[in-house]
């Protein structure tokens, strides 16, 4: 590993990070500062001061990925040098397939696992692998149906185990710990696995070979990109998640090396030091740890175990959210559970690159609130004639350079994929591909400010015992009610046209500055009802319109 220096990578990479940092803040001041610096003004800079770290650092990643993308011929094993000394073949050590399940439709969730136990025999490698589903349903009626759907599932099956608790301590990472605890034999090594997780035999068979190549790997987690999806919201999401993830991820393990990221599953992980060091306690207020998977790694990491990220697409997926509600529900979950991050950053026994991701994973929810008060701001300081000597064509200088910043993950996904021919192949060509970016990041752009704000109202929330809120009940026959989506999203609507007659009231600039900003929140409600809409993702589903390599490798 000494070949890699990760001293000087990561001193390269901080000069890249903190080169592009003083660029924004500079271009901000010099937007701001002409004619003197109002109180809202003072206030919108440390907000801009506090965002920087992660616009700048998102775009460091994303320029070090595009680069490795466009110049190496295996950016996988240029980022992870034990994929290059894997031995192809069947594994020596078993492997458990641990798939975590909770009030699961198991006619959904087994035929996916039945395709990778048939792949696995195929492969000659069925015995080298135990398939267990690790159940955390209470209710009984749901259980029995679980339990009688996974004995006939297990019929000829003899790698098949189920187990469920009557208590789900710890949530997830109780699950996983307590199969470790009191059911694990011989297996030597784990993939976690969600229930909408899928993965082929060829990806699991690579996974494995990469850690028995390195046996000081304790993690590695591979990229996951979204299954085919048939709703118009999860098409144009996962189609720009997807490119994004590609950079973000070979530029975040160029330099973080053996200080990777865990994401919870579609990863393999060894069973011994994951079940000595990755035990999770209930926090110093008492409450358990949500968001457990960057937890789990940072402990690996202390005690002197590799997580290494595996910035490879194929073979492994997820579902996303079918539509809006769902997914700003998720994004709520999952920005209470980093919020907790702040009571571990004061714990001892952590790396300085442990708490430099923990302290990321917070950075990813906090620039909600802070975006969302630098508009707010920019509103009042305008109305008040704070801005008046602002120059306009700096100002949309200053927005357009963090809007840069903040979409170069999959702008350099995108920039990838129109340079390499083969890549763009893989999606029906350029000019399907580029069709694909401009539907995302015109719906994006709609939708990101409006999902930012939702983040900075549940945050701010939060502290005054908040948790997850109601949204509407999805059915795919008819997508999301105009009524549901009026009392889920009221309250961003009214937000969005305040701000934007707020602006409009100072000048046709300042209106048409912001309106990239507000109209996704004035649109909200027919946004979520459109995105939804049955009829719409069948215009895009037969127009091949942000569909993805899996889906037309199908059609």
């Amino acid at each position: 590993m000494t070949h890699e220096n990760p001293g000087l990578r990561r001193a390269l990479f901080g000069a890249l990070v903190a080169a592009i940092a003083l660029l924004l803040l500079w271009l901000t001041w010099r937007a701001l500062a002409p004619g003197g610096v109002s109180l809202a003004e003072w206030l919108i800079l440390l907000a801009v001061l506090l965002v920087t770290p992660w616009a700048a650092l998102s775009a460091g990643n994303s320029l070090v990925g595009l680069a490795i993308l466009l110049g190496s011929r295996d950016p996988p094993g240029a980022v992870l040098p034990a994929l290059r000394q894997a031995r192809p073949g069947v594994p020596n050590a078993v492997t458990a397939l641990a798939v975590c399940i909770r009030n699961e439709d198991m006619q959904a969730v087994l035929p996916p696992l039945a395709r990778l136990l048939d792949d696995l025999a195929a492969a000659e490698a069925g015995d080298r692998f135990r398939l267990w589903l690790l159940s955390d349903t209470q209710d009984a009626a749901l259980a029995a149906a679980e339990e009688a759907a996974v004995a006939r599932f297990a019929e000829g099956r003899a790698n098949v185990r189920y187990r469920r608790r009557t208590e789900n301590t710890g949530f997830k990472a109780g699950n996983v710990m307590d199969f470790l605890d009191h059911h694990a034999t011989d297996e030597k090594f784990f993939i976690t696995l969600d229930a909408d997780s899928v993965m082929t035999a060829e990806a699991v068979l690579r996974l494995v070979a990469v850690m028995e190549a390195d046996p000081r790997l304790g993690i590695v987690q591979q990229l996951i990109v979204g299954r085919p999806a048939v709703a118009a919201f999860p098409r144009l999401f996962q189609f720009g998640m997807r490119a994004g993830m590609r950079s973000w991820a070979t530029g975040q393990a160029w330099w973080q090396l053996d200080a990777g990221p865990y994401w919870g599953h579609n990863a393999i992980i060894r069973c011994e030091p994951f079940r000595q060091h990755a035990r999770l306690e209930a926090l110093p207020d008492g409450s358990r740890i949500l968001s457990h998977d960057m937890v789990e790694s940072v402990r690996l990491q202390a005690a002197g175990w590799r997580v290494r990220c595996l910035p490879a697409e194929e073979g492994s997926l997820e579902a996303n959210p079918p539509a809006m509600p769902e997914f700003m529900r998720r994004d709520e979950r999952w920005g209470a559970g980093n919020m907790q991050y702040w009571q571990l950053l004061r714990l001892p026994n952590f790396t300085a690159m442990g708490r430099l991701q923990l302290l990321q994973a917070i950075l990813l929810f906090l620039g909600a609130p802070l975006y969302a008060a630098i508009l707010l701001l920019a509103a009042i300081n305008a109305v008040s004639g704070g801005g008046a000597g602002t120059p306009m064509c700096a100002l949309a200088l200053a927005v357009f350079a963090h809007w840069l910043c903040y979409f170069s993950p999959k702008l350099s996904g995108y920039a990838h994929a129109l340079l390499k021919g083969e890549v763009a192949a893989r999606y029906g060509g350029r000019i399907a591909f580029a069709k694909g970016a401009l539907a995302e990041i015109a719906f994006m752009q709609l939708f990101e400010p409006l999902s930012t704000l939702n983040k900075a109202i549940f945050l701010a929330s939060l502290p005054f015992g908040r948790r997850t809120g109601w949204a509407p009940q999805n059915r795919a026959e008819r997508g999301i009610a105009w009524g549901d989506a009026a009392r889920l999203l009221w309250p961003h609507t009214l937000i969005g046209v305040a701000l934007t007659l707020a602006f409009a009231t100072v000048s046709p600039a300042a209106l048409l500055l912001a309106l990239p900003f507000t109209l996704g929140m004035v649109l909200a409600v027919p946004l979520c009802v459109w995105s939804a809409d049955p009829a719409l993702s069948a215009w895009l589903r037969a127009r091949r319109i942000a569909a993805t390599p899996e889906e037309l490798a199908t059609s």
